[in-house]
């Protein structure tokens, strides 16, 4: 039996090297985030609360596997493990 499985559409808003940020969108579902990734920290935050859960762990994923080849105004996608 196959997993259930949701694709997670990221878009990266803005980038500094300088302060170690990387922001942007994320839409898996029916649920749309706005992120900051503190790479410098290891640190997410996603706004609003609503799903949080869901995504978090999955994303902190996707951005510290791919970070150093995101660009600003890129759209990038990546398989949840789970239906959003």
């Amino acid at each position: 039996m196959a997993l259930p499985e949701t694709i997670a559409q990221v878009r990266i808003t803005n980038q500094s090297w300088q302060t170690g940020k990387i922001q942007g969108e994320i839409e898996a579902g029916s649920y749309q985030w706005q992120f900051e990734w503190q790479f410098l920290q290891g640190k997410l935050s996603l706004k609003p609360t609503l799903g949080r859960s869901l995504i978090q762990e999955p994303l902190a994923r996707f951005l510290e596997h791919s970070d150093y080849q995101l660009e600003v105004g890129g759209d990038y996608q990546f398989a949840v493990r789970a239906k959003l």
